[in-house]
This record gives C-alpha cells, sequence and structure tokens, in this order.
C-alpha cells in the first residue's frame, strides 16, 4: 500500500516520534520508512525535521489532556493548549503541502474549508 506523499511523511514523522517516545511502534516505524525510500528525501530533510517538531510540540501538549489528568488542568488551561494546537496543525498542514510540491505531488495537497485551521 502506497500513500500520497503528502501522507506519508506525516505518518512517517508521528511515527518516528512515537518510537523515539515508547519505542513500541518499530513495525510501524519500517512500514513507513520502506516507503520513504521510494523518494529522494535529502533535499527536504531539514523541512522533514521541522514536522517532527511540530509533532513533538503537539504530542507535548496533548500528553497531559490523553493521559487521564486533564481534571488537573484548569479550563483555561485546558483552552490554551486547544488553541496552541490548532496552530502547530496549521503550521503542519502548511508544511505538509510544501513537502508534497518539493516531492513532485504538489496536484496532491491539504485543504480545510470552513475550518477553524484556516
Amino acid at each position: 500500500m502506497m500513500f500520497p506523499v503528502i501522507e506519508l511523511v506525516d505518518r512517517y514523522c508521528i511515527a518516528k516520534l512515537k518510537f523515539a517516545k515508547t519505542a513500541a511502534n518499530q513495525a510501524e516505524l519500517d512500514f513507513y520508512q520502506t516507503q520513504m525510500a521510494n523518494y529522494d528525501i535529502e533535499p527536504i530533510t531539514s523541512e522533514l525535521d521541522q514536522l517532527y517538531q511540530i509533532h513533538a510540540q503537539i504530542w507535548s501538549l496533548e500528553s497531559e489532556l490523553k493521559s487521564g489528568v486533564e481534571h488537573q488542568l484548569s479550563l483555561k488551561e485546558i483552552g490554551q493548549r486547544a488553541i496552541q494546537i490548532r496552530n502547530w496543525n496549521n503550521k503542519r498542514i502548511s508544511l505538509k503541502n510544501d513537502l508534497s510540491k518539493k516531492l513532485g505531488q504538489g496536484h496532491i495537497q491539504e485543504i480545510k474549508r470552513d475550518h477553524l485551521s484556516q
């Protein structure tokens, strides 16, 4: 199964981060690395690092919300995190679209309509 490059780079970075955090998804990471080998990723190494860092920021902001301790956070803090997550996701979408263009699949873009990320 081949993913469009726009999704492949995103899923690869998520799998790489998950492996760094948990080491529990080697097969998933291998799957995406195998597909990434079909592309010359040397020209986009910096952007892949940026995408990885965006996912790391999102992971950090979401960690307490997903771990069952969100009741220890104020509603203000939860709201602030939600806005930060939205802002990071906006950057993520823009970067994914740039990567798609650089890898020759610019015709495949992630577009949000009537969405808070606009």
